[in-house]
């Protein structure tokens, strides 16, 4: 079965009729599609997961028309499919109040075009943005597919980087071609959907972001989407405020939690000439893993004024004190044991481990997630001012 699309990927032109007087939250779906269908069963179903569909309703095309009704007390995401014709697709749509009208492209249903309602007028007008998509991502891979699986086995990472950053620029103006479709349709449920996509470019920011969220209706923020949409947003807004309070140049906050002994620890205790705040876990693989090379760059420049203060995600006191003891992290550590809830992760915007901030002599940030190499020679020119 081909993979059930929430989203219609093409439109034709929205079909209009005139419609009849509903009562309450009924919907009427009319449906116009090639008399070569007539006798064919349809399906109005909901989706359980990419491969099952749960039918709700059923009926069979006359003259080249179908109809289905209902009660909808809300909008809910549907899909309208032929059964002799379930291989070649679904039909997307919304259930709500209204007329809503189906024209079904015969030679290629999932580019049907619905519409009549707000929601489904609203999907029409998202398809039209995502066909221009479409087509610039198959031309974007038909120009650079090949050139990047090459360069990728020749190891030419230059090269991939390139075509890499060029996919950047396209995408961000994909991004801004959605935040002008939810400005442009606010209380439409659809708007709650695309943040997802806007969200996987790494360089976006809620603070650009979370003001276009606030401009939406109701309707779509309430949507289980919408409200995880926010949680995140709001996590990113607090991670980002926190990024530019301890940002390169800015003195770095003080700190305090709980030493492995009990006793209470603060930033500015443990400073030295320079000082490294190192974040980790024991449940961290990459951190464990970097635990030798700062073992052994400890063990050299300490003695010539480095520091190390290490900030624990741990969660399990016991783990966390045997990871201190079995990779012979002998600096200073502290924990509250809260996981990714670790205040002084939040403080400093730390969302993934292992994450290092460098302070100099007079506390002040002068680098952020420096390892191995890179970070030992930062040391190095840090000691020797």
């Amino acid at each position: 079965m081909k993979k059930i699309l929430v989203i219609t990927l093409t439109v034709l032109a929205i079909m209009s009729f005139k419609g009849i007087d509903l009562a309450g939250n009924e919907f009427k779906i009319v449906g116009t599609v090639s008399t070569d269908f007539n006798g064919q069963k349809v399906y109005l179903a909901k989706t359980i997961n990419e491969e099952v569909m749960d039918k709700l309703d059923s009926t069979t095309v006359k003259n080249g028309k179908f109809t289905f009704s209902g009660v909808a007390d809300k909008p809910e995401q549907r899909l309208i499919y032929f059964e002799d014709k379930l291989m070649d697709g679904q039909i997307a749509l919304y259930t709500e109040k209204g007329n809503i009208t189906v024209n079904v492209n015969s030679e290629d249903i999932p580019k049907s075009v619905v519409g009549g309602t707000l929601n489904n007028n609203a999907l029409a007008k998202l398809n039209v943005i995502l066909i221009e998509v479409g087509k610039k991502e198959q031309a974007f891979k038909d120009e650079h597919m090949d050139n990047f699986n090459k360069a990728k086995s020749e190891g030419d990472v230059e090269t991939q980087n390139r075509i890499v950053n060029e996919y950047s620029k396209l995408t961000k103006e994909y991004n801004k071609k959605y935040i002008a479709f939810i400005k442009e349709n606010p209380n439409s449920l659809i708007c709650a959907e695309l943040f997802p996509i806007i969200l996987k470019d790494q360089d976006a920011k809620a603070k650009d972001l979370k003001p276009v969220y606030d401009k939406m209706g109701p309707e779509p923020k309430s949507t289980q989407m919408g409200q995880k949409v926010e949680e995140y947003l709001n996590q990113m807004l607090a991670s980002e405020k926190a990024m530019e309070a301890t940002e390169i140049g800015k003195t770095a906050p003080d700190f305090s939690a709980a030493t492995p002994n009990g006793k209470t620890l603060s930033l500015n205790q443990a400073k030295g000439k320079v000082t490294i705040i190192d974040f980790w876990a024991s449940w961290c693989g990459p951190c464990r893993k970097e635990n030798p090379n700062v073992v052994a760059m400890y063990n050299e420049l300490h003695d010539k004024g480095l520091n190390i203060i290490g900030v624990s995600l741990d969660k399990d006191d016991a783990k966390w004190k045997g990871a201190i003891e079995k990779d012979n992290l002998t600096w200073q550590h502290i924990s509250n044991l809260q996981g990714w809830d670790e205040p002084i992760a939040v403080q400093y915007g730390v969302t993934s481990i292992p994450a290092t901030v460098i302070l100099d002599k007079n506390g002040v940030i002068v680098a952020r997630n420096l390892r191995g190499e890179a970070l030992k020679a930062k040391v190095k020119e840090l000691l020797a001012e």
